[in-house]
Protein backbone atom coordinates (compact mmCIF):
# COMPACT_ATOMS: atom_id res chain seq x y z
CA UNK A 1 0.00 0.00 0.00
CA UNK A 2 3.04 2.37 1.18
CA UNK A 3 4.40 1.69 -2.84
CA UNK A 4 0.92 2.46 -4.47
CA UNK A 5 0.07 6.01 -2.21
CA UNK A 6 3.49 6.91 -4.28
CA UNK A 7 2.25 6.42 -7.56
CA UNK A 8 1.63 9.91 -9.39
CA UNK A 9 -1.06 10.03 -11.06
CA UNK A 10 0.24 10.34 -14.24
CA UNK A 11 2.20 6.98 -14.50
CA UNK A 12 -0.78 4.77 -14.35
CA UNK A 13 -2.93 6.97 -17.30
CA UNK A 14 -1.12 5.15 -20.00
CA UNK A 15 -2.64 1.77 -18.98
CA UNK A 16 -6.03 2.88 -17.95
CA UNK A 17 -6.43 4.00 -21.45
CA UNK A 18 -5.43 0.45 -22.82
CA UNK A 19 -7.29 -0.78 -20.56
CA UNK A 20 -10.75 0.74 -21.76
CA UNK A 21 -9.46 0.35 -25.29
CA UNK A 22 -9.95 -3.48 -24.67
CA UNK A 23 -13.41 -3.40 -22.64
CA UNK A 24 -15.02 -1.27 -25.80
CA UNK A 25 -18.68 -1.79 -24.11
CA UNK A 26 -17.50 1.23 -21.94
CA UNK A 27 -17.65 3.73 -24.54
CA UNK A 28 -20.47 2.31 -26.17
CA UNK A 29 -22.64 2.35 -23.35
CA UNK A 30 -21.11 6.35 -22.94
CA UNK A 31 -21.59 6.84 -26.26
CA UNK A 32 -24.99 5.85 -26.44
CA UNK A 33 -26.35 7.59 -23.44
CA UNK A 34 -25.03 10.54 -24.62
CA UNK A 35 -25.96 10.54 -28.15
CA UNK A 36 -29.54 8.91 -27.58
CA UNK A 37 -30.36 12.45 -25.28
CA UNK A 38 -28.11 14.86 -27.63
CA UNK A 39 -29.57 14.02 -31.45
CA UNK A 40 -32.95 14.62 -30.42
CA UNK A 41 -32.05 17.77 -28.10
CA UNK A 42 -29.99 18.88 -31.48
CA UNK A 43 -33.30 18.59 -33.31
CA UNK A 44 -35.44 20.34 -30.99
CA UNK A 45 -33.17 23.05 -30.35
CA UNK A 46 -32.77 23.24 -34.50
CA UNK A 47 -36.35 23.07 -35.09
CA UNK A 48 -36.95 26.51 -32.61
CA UNK A 49 -34.20 28.35 -33.61
CA UNK A 50 -35.39 27.84 -37.76
CA UNK A 51 -38.74 28.10 -36.13
CA UNK A 52 -38.01 31.72 -34.46
CA UNK A 53 -35.68 33.00 -37.39
CA UNK A 54 -38.64 32.16 -40.35
CA UNK A 55 -40.76 34.50 -37.77
CA UNK A 56 -37.99 37.39 -37.63
CA UNK A 57 -36.07 37.05 -40.69
CA UNK A 58 -37.83 39.92 -42.36
CA UNK A 59 -37.40 42.27 -38.93
CA UNK A 60 -33.87 40.88 -38.91
CA UNK A 61 -33.32 42.70 -42.41
CA UNK A 62 -34.10 45.62 -41.24
CA UNK A 63 -31.47 45.97 -39.08
CA UNK A 64 -28.98 45.01 -41.39
CA UNK A 65 -27.42 42.31 -39.69
CA UNK A 66 -26.67 40.29 -42.62
CA UNK A 67 -23.64 43.19 -43.53
CA UNK A 68 -22.32 42.84 -40.46
CA UNK A 69 -18.82 43.96 -40.83
CA UNK A 70 -15.97 44.79 -38.11
CA UNK A 71 -14.69 47.37 -40.51
CA UNK A 72 -16.69 49.51 -38.88
CA UNK A 73 -17.03 48.81 -35.38
CA UNK A 74 -19.82 51.19 -33.99
CA UNK A 75 -21.85 50.13 -36.59
CA UNK A 76 -21.52 46.57 -35.94
CA UNK A 77 -22.29 47.62 -32.25
CA UNK A 78 -25.85 48.68 -33.52
CA UNK A 79 -26.56 45.88 -35.55
CA UNK A 80 -26.21 43.39 -32.98
CA UNK A 81 -28.35 45.59 -30.57
CA UNK A 82 -31.05 45.77 -33.13
CA UNK A 83 -30.53 42.55 -33.56
CA UNK A 84 -30.66 41.02 -30.13
CA UNK A 85 -33.67 43.48 -29.32
CA UNK A 86 -35.57 41.53 -32.60
CA UNK A 87 -34.49 38.25 -31.40
CA UNK A 88 -34.67 38.22 -27.85
CA UNK A 89 -38.45 38.36 -26.94
CA UNK A 90 -39.20 34.95 -28.73
CA UNK A 91 -36.18 33.05 -27.83
CA UNK A 92 -37.08 34.18 -24.33
CA UNK A 93 -40.34 32.78 -24.74
CA UNK A 94 -38.84 29.63 -26.03
CA UNK A 95 -36.48 29.54 -23.23
CA UNK A 96 -38.86 29.33 -20.42
CA UNK A 97 -39.81 26.03 -21.32
CA UNK A 98 -37.27 24.46 -23.37
CA UNK A 99 -34.44 25.16 -20.78
CA UNK A 100 -36.07 23.17 -17.81
CA UNK A 101 -36.98 20.37 -20.70
CA UNK A 102 -33.61 20.02 -21.70
CA UNK A 103 -31.92 20.02 -18.12
CA UNK A 104 -34.32 17.90 -16.09
CA UNK A 105 -33.78 15.34 -19.98
CA UNK A 106 -29.95 15.78 -19.26
CA UNK A 107 -30.17 14.69 -15.51
CA UNK A 108 -32.15 11.72 -16.29
CA UNK A 109 -29.84 10.24 -19.19
CA UNK A 110 -26.66 11.16 -17.57
CA UNK A 111 -28.34 9.96 -13.89
CA UNK A 112 -29.02 6.63 -16.01
CA UNK A 113 -26.03 6.46 -18.16
CA UNK A 114 -23.61 7.36 -16.19
CA UNK A 115 -24.52 4.40 -13.65
CA UNK A 116 -24.99 1.56 -16.55
CA UNK A 117 -20.79 2.78 -17.44
CA UNK A 118 -19.73 2.98 -13.85
CA UNK A 119 -21.75 -0.92 -13.48
CA UNK A 120 -20.27 -2.32 -16.53
CA UNK A 121 -16.98 -1.53 -15.31
CA UNK A 122 -17.59 -2.83 -12.34
CA UNK A 123 -20.78 -4.86 -11.45
CA UNK A 124 -21.03 -4.86 -7.79
CA UNK A 125 -21.01 -0.59 -7.70
CA UNK A 126 -24.66 -0.16 -6.38
CA UNK A 127 -27.76 1.24 -8.43
CA UNK A 128 -28.57 4.80 -7.78
CA UNK A 129 -29.63 6.12 -11.05
CA UNK A 130 -32.26 8.51 -9.32
CA UNK A 131 -29.60 10.21 -6.79
CA UNK A 132 -27.03 10.61 -9.77
CA UNK A 133 -30.03 12.48 -11.62
CA UNK A 134 -30.24 14.51 -8.51
CA UNK A 135 -26.28 15.17 -8.45
CA UNK A 136 -26.32 15.96 -12.12
CA UNK A 137 -29.72 18.39 -11.30
CA UNK A 138 -28.05 20.08 -8.60
CA UNK A 139 -24.98 20.64 -11.37
CA UNK A 140 -26.85 22.11 -14.15
CA UNK A 141 -28.40 24.64 -11.38
CA UNK A 142 -24.98 25.65 -10.58
CA UNK A 143 -23.94 26.08 -14.07
CA UNK A 144 -26.98 28.31 -14.99
CA UNK A 145 -26.16 30.21 -11.49
CA UNK A 146 -22.73 30.42 -12.24
CA UNK A 147 -24.05 32.41 -16.33
CA UNK A 148 -26.52 34.69 -14.18
CA UNK A 149 -23.52 35.70 -12.17
CA UNK A 150 -21.65 36.18 -14.85
CA UNK A 151 -24.04 38.27 -16.54
CA UNK A 152 -24.87 40.38 -13.61
CA UNK A 153 -21.12 41.04 -13.14
CA UNK A 154 -20.65 42.29 -16.91
CA UNK A 155 -24.09 44.88 -16.61
CA UNK A 156 -22.83 45.72 -13.32
CA UNK A 157 -19.74 46.57 -15.24
CA UNK A 158 -21.17 48.24 -18.07
CA UNK A 159 -23.34 50.76 -15.95
CA UNK A 160 -20.29 51.56 -13.35
CA UNK A 161 -17.41 52.26 -16.39
CA UNK A 162 -19.25 53.02 -19.29
CA UNK A 163 -22.12 55.88 -17.62
CA UNK A 164 -21.86 59.05 -16.73
CA UNK A 165 -20.22 62.22 -18.98
CA UNK A 166 -16.62 60.38 -19.72
CA UNK A 167 -17.17 56.26 -20.32
CA UNK A 168 -14.29 54.45 -20.23
CA UNK A 169 -13.65 51.33 -22.39
CA UNK A 170 -10.82 50.49 -20.51
CA UNK A 171 -12.05 50.17 -17.15
CA UNK A 172 -14.86 48.34 -18.70
CA UNK A 173 -12.80 45.87 -20.12
CA UNK A 174 -10.44 45.63 -17.02
CA UNK A 175 -13.66 44.84 -15.09
CA UNK A 176 -15.03 42.35 -17.39
CA UNK A 177 -11.68 40.70 -17.17
CA UNK A 178 -11.28 40.22 -13.49
CA UNK A 179 -14.71 39.36 -13.26
CA UNK A 180 -14.71 36.93 -15.28
CA UNK A 181 -11.31 35.70 -14.01
CA UNK A 182 -12.83 34.90 -10.55
CA UNK A 183 -16.20 33.99 -11.58
CA UNK A 184 -14.52 30.74 -13.48
CA UNK A 185 -12.38 30.38 -10.83
CA UNK A 186 -15.11 29.84 -8.60
CA UNK A 187 -17.14 27.79 -11.08
CA UNK A 188 -13.96 25.57 -11.79
CA UNK A 189 -14.40 24.59 -7.84
CA UNK A 190 -17.83 23.73 -7.99
CA UNK A 191 -17.69 22.06 -11.04
CA UNK A 192 -14.62 19.47 -9.15
CA UNK A 193 -16.96 19.31 -6.45
CA UNK A 194 -20.04 17.93 -8.75
CA UNK A 195 -17.81 16.02 -11.20
CA UNK A 196 -16.36 14.12 -8.02
CA UNK A 197 -19.62 13.51 -5.85
CA UNK A 198 -21.23 11.06 -8.41
CA UNK A 199 -18.47 8.39 -8.22
CA UNK A 200 -18.01 8.54 -4.22
CA UNK A 201 -21.79 8.49 -4.11
CA UNK A 202 -21.21 4.62 -5.69
CA UNK A 203 -17.90 4.02 -4.25
CA UNK A 204 -18.98 4.78 -1.16
CA UNK A 205 -22.46 4.18 -0.62
CA UNK A 206 -23.13 7.46 0.81
CA UNK A 207 -26.12 10.40 1.01
CA UNK A 208 -26.18 12.56 -1.71
CA UNK A 209 -25.35 15.41 0.92
CA UNK A 210 -21.89 13.22 2.30
CA UNK A 211 -21.10 12.89 -1.23
CA UNK A 212 -20.56 16.43 -1.93
CA UNK A 213 -18.82 17.46 1.50
CA UNK A 214 -16.21 14.34 0.89
CA UNK A 215 -15.90 16.04 -2.62
CA UNK A 216 -14.22 18.68 -0.37
CA UNK A 217 -11.89 17.16 0.93
CA UNK A 218 -10.31 13.82 -0.67
CA UNK A 219 -6.97 14.91 1.19
CA UNK A 220 -3.94 13.36 -0.41
CA UNK A 221 -5.58 11.98 -3.02
CA UNK A 222 -6.24 15.94 -4.62
CA UNK A 223 -3.04 15.95 -5.88
CA UNK A 224 -3.49 12.93 -8.06
CA UNK A 225 -6.75 13.86 -9.49
CA UNK A 226 -5.84 17.42 -10.24
CA UNK A 227 -2.72 15.95 -11.95
CA UNK A 228 -5.33 13.43 -13.86
CA UNK A 229 -7.87 16.63 -14.45
CA UNK A 230 -4.25 18.70 -15.66
CA UNK A 231 -3.64 16.01 -18.26
CA UNK A 232 -7.17 15.47 -19.64
CA UNK A 233 -7.48 19.00 -19.55
CA UNK A 234 -4.59 19.53 -22.45
CA UNK A 235 -5.42 15.95 -24.28
CA UNK A 236 -8.76 17.69 -24.67
CA UNK A 237 -7.20 20.75 -26.12
CA UNK A 238 -5.30 18.36 -28.23
CA UNK A 239 -8.03 17.33 -29.55
CA UNK A 240 -9.85 20.45 -30.56
CA UNK A 241 -7.07 21.34 -32.38
CA UNK A 242 -6.72 18.28 -34.18
CA UNK A 243 -10.54 18.53 -35.04
CA UNK A 244 -9.61 22.22 -36.49
CA UNK A 245 -7.09 21.01 -38.47
CA UNK A 246 -9.06 18.21 -39.82
CA UNK A 247 -11.60 20.29 -40.74
CA UNK A 248 -9.41 22.61 -42.38
CA UNK A 249 -7.58 20.48 -44.29
CA UNK A 250 -9.89 19.98 -47.46
CA UNK A 251 -9.54 24.07 -48.00
CA UNK A 252 -6.80 23.53 -50.47
CA UNK A 253 -9.45 21.46 -52.70
CA UNK A 254 -12.12 23.70 -52.67
CA UNK A 255 -12.55 23.67 -56.09
CA UNK A 256 -13.71 19.70 -56.34
CA UNK A 257 -14.70 19.46 -52.69
CA UNK A 258 -17.40 21.68 -52.22
CA UNK A 259 -21.22 22.13 -50.84
CA UNK A 260 -22.39 18.64 -49.50
CA UNK A 261 -19.69 16.99 -49.26
CA UNK A 262 -17.72 19.04 -47.40
CA UNK A 263 -20.82 19.77 -44.61
CA UNK A 264 -20.65 15.42 -44.92
CA UNK A 265 -16.79 16.04 -43.92
CA UNK A 266 -17.18 18.22 -41.61
CA UNK A 267 -20.03 15.88 -40.00
CA UNK A 268 -17.63 13.34 -39.62
CA UNK A 269 -14.81 15.11 -37.95
CA UNK A 270 -17.57 16.39 -35.48
CA UNK A 271 -18.62 12.87 -34.65
CA UNK A 272 -14.80 11.45 -34.08
CA UNK A 273 -13.97 14.39 -32.27
CA UNK A 274 -16.94 13.61 -29.55
CA UNK A 275 -16.68 9.81 -29.71
CA UNK A 276 -13.00 10.88 -28.95
CA UNK A 277 -14.11 12.84 -26.14
CA UNK A 278 -16.20 10.62 -24.80
CA UNK A 279 -13.34 8.06 -24.28
CA UNK A 280 -11.45 9.86 -22.66
CA UNK A 281 -13.79 10.77 -20.30
CA UNK A 282 -14.34 7.25 -19.32
CA UNK A 283 -10.73 6.88 -18.57
CA UNK A 284 -10.66 9.76 -16.66
CA UNK A 285 -13.57 8.29 -14.42
CA UNK A 286 -11.70 4.76 -14.74
CA UNK A 287 -8.81 6.93 -12.97
CA UNK A 288 -10.61 8.41 -10.41
CA UNK A 289 -11.83 5.30 -9.11
CA UNK A 290 -8.47 3.47 -9.58
CA UNK A 291 -7.08 6.02 -7.73
CA UNK A 292 -9.81 6.12 -4.81
CA UNK A 293 -9.30 2.42 -4.02
CA UNK A 294 -5.34 3.11 -3.88
CA UNK A 295 -6.13 6.13 -1.14
CA UNK A 296 -8.41 4.10 0.86
CA UNK A 297 -7.16 0.61 3.36
CA UNK A 298 -8.19 -2.01 0.88
CA UNK A 299 -10.62 -3.83 3.61
CA UNK A 300 -12.71 -0.60 3.30
CA UNK A 301 -13.32 -1.12 -0.60
CA UNK A 302 -16.59 -3.27 -0.69
CA UNK A 303 -15.84 -4.30 -4.48
CA UNK A 304 -12.90 -5.67 -5.80
CA UNK A 305 -11.61 -3.74 -9.02
CA UNK A 306 -12.33 -5.93 -12.23
CA UNK A 307 -8.65 -5.83 -13.13
CA UNK A 308 -8.07 -7.54 -10.06
CA UNK A 309 -10.79 -10.04 -10.42
CA UNK A 310 -9.89 -11.50 -13.03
Amino acid sequence: MADTQRVRGTQSLVHTFAGCWRRPSLLLWELAWRWLFGIPALALVGFQAWRIYSATSSQLETTGIFQFSLQDPMRAAVMIADAFAVLWPPVFHVLLWLAPVLAVGWAIASGIGRNLVLRCYDPLLPKRPASLMLLQLLRIIALVGTFAGWFAAVHWAAGYALSGAEPSLVLYFALVICLSLGIFTLWALLSWVFSIAPLLLLLEDCSIVSSLLHGLRLGPLTGKLVEVNLVMGIIKLALIVLAMVMSASPLPFATVMQGTELYIWWAIVSLLYFAASDFFQVARLVAFIQFWRLSVPSDATSSPTPAASK
